[in-house]
């Protein structure tokens, strides 16, 4: 059995269908042929995208002076505050991509491409980074905190994480520490700063104590005199602040004195053992002793009935 022919109205339906698709689609030569009736029929849309563009090129143009405008200024203000340089340079540039992260929003938005999907984004990613860097992040957050309460400077005599040396250069993430050995110690900022921190050179003078211990024999009185005289004559203390000759204990084998003297930070050491050398000396020349640790050992020999 045949299949009867189509109706007139299908078959001119499908003819007009067919010549709308080959209307709606034409081919790149078409377009190039009738360029002028291609520009007429688009030219709203043209000087849309043509507006959207001038206005993302004025946009960038802008953006880029404010960033580094801004940068300059978190700089400055910042250098007037007297904040560290690392820190300083650092916030500057946080400043300065802060300004074109937003331009880059606003470009997208002129675009029509909405930037709350972006935003998740953005903000997931940031949280996988922050977990994934839980440890730098701590170091960097401990190294603000170090540039911004400054308990130390770069040149300074400090003890921090077990380090006793002289600070070089404190970073965002570390902290370098030049030991006495002439040692490079490179410390996260995070063991810095959530340790106690001694600086050594923080205050213009220092107290330097010397033990000393005398003989069980010798005069309290005399003794004391010869101290306080030795104490009084070293060099390099400083004259204005006051001696101290302190009776400390009653050890074992000596009688264990303090000697104390104020001097200059800078001067410290060398002040330290000129006063040990004087006080030996002057204890020496005195005729009191400066015993050691001894033991006396009685034997008994029994004998025989």
């Amino acid at each position: 059995m045949q299949n009867p022919p189509p109706a007139n109205g299908a078959t001119d339906a499908a003819n007009t269908a067919a010549d709308t698709g080959a209307e709606s689609s034409p081919s790149l030569s078409e377009v190039f042929n009738d360029f002028p009736g291609f520009l007429e029929q688009n030219t709203p849309l043209i000087i849309e995208y043509a507006t959207r563009l001038a206005g993302v090129l004025i946009l960038i143009f802008i953006g880029l002076f404010i960033a580094g405008w801004a940068q300059r200024l978190t700089s400055r203000a910042l250098t007037r505050a007297k904040m560290e340089i690392t820190l300083t340079k650092f916030l500057g540039r946080l400043v300065r991509w802060g300004v074109l992260l937003l331009v880059a929003l606003a470009i997208l938005g002129i675009f029509g491409i909405p930037t709350a999907s972006f935003a998740v984004v953005i903000g997931a990613a940031g949280l996988a980074i922050g977990l994934a860097l839980q440890g730098t992040l701590s170091n960097f957050a401990a190294g603000i905190m170090l540039l911004i309460f400054r308990p130390f400077k770069v040149g300074d005599v400090v003890n921090v994480a077990g380090v006793l040396g002289k600070v070089d250069e404190i970073q965002v993430f570390t902290t370098m520490v030049d030991t006495f050995d002439n040692k490079r110690i490179i410390i996260p900022n995070s063991n810095i700063f959530g340790q106690t921190i001694e600086n050594i050179t923080f205050h213009p003078k220092r107290r330097v104590d010397v033990n000393v211990g005398t003989e069980y024999s010798a005069d309290l009185r005399k003794t004391r005199e010869v101290l306080e005289a030795a104490a009084r004559a070293v060099e390099g203390r400083l004259p204005d602040d006051d001696i101290m000759v302190w009776l400390d204990s009653m050890g074992d084998s000596s009688i264990n004195w303090q000697v104390r003297v104020w001097a200059p930070t800078p001067d410290w050491a060398a002040v330290r053992q000129a006063l040990t050398r004087d006080v030996k000396y002057a204890l020496d020349n005195a005729g009191i002793g400066i015993p050691f640790p001894q033991r006396d050992i009685h034997v008994f020999q029994e004998t025989a009935d």
